[in-house]
């Protein structure tokens, strides 16, 4: 753990039960403007051709850039315990490569 130094300012972050449950999502979907970045996270089901964003972050192109270090730190350390992250990059499956429901 890191030692806290009272010199620095400190601040207390709450996370809430429901924020803490987390929302899962298997898409992510990038824009942005000149002045901020919007990633809309979506869960897409199998054989369902709708899906519905289910978070929207908006962040400055700073805090963009400092989200991208922070993720690629931690993808280093990740791989660093569990192997390398396997890469599967076949374009949109919809049908998440199972087979397709019949009724």
């Amino acid at each position: 753990m890191e030692e806290i130094n009272p010199n620095q300012p400190h601040l207390d972050i709450e996370l809430s039960e429901e924020v803490a449950e987390g929302i899962y999502s298997n898409l992510a979907i990038i824009t942005h403007s000149q002045s901020e970045f919007v990633i809309d996270f979506i869960k897409i089901m199998p054989g369902v051709p709708k899906a519905r964003v289910k978070s929207r972050i908006l962040l400055t192109p700073q805090h963009a850039k400092r989200l991208v270090k922070a993720l690629a730190e931690n993808i280093q350390k990740f791989e660093q315990l569990n192997g390398k992250i396997k890469e599967v990059d076949n374009g949109f499956p919809m049908n998440f490569g199972g087979p397709t429901a019949q009724a």
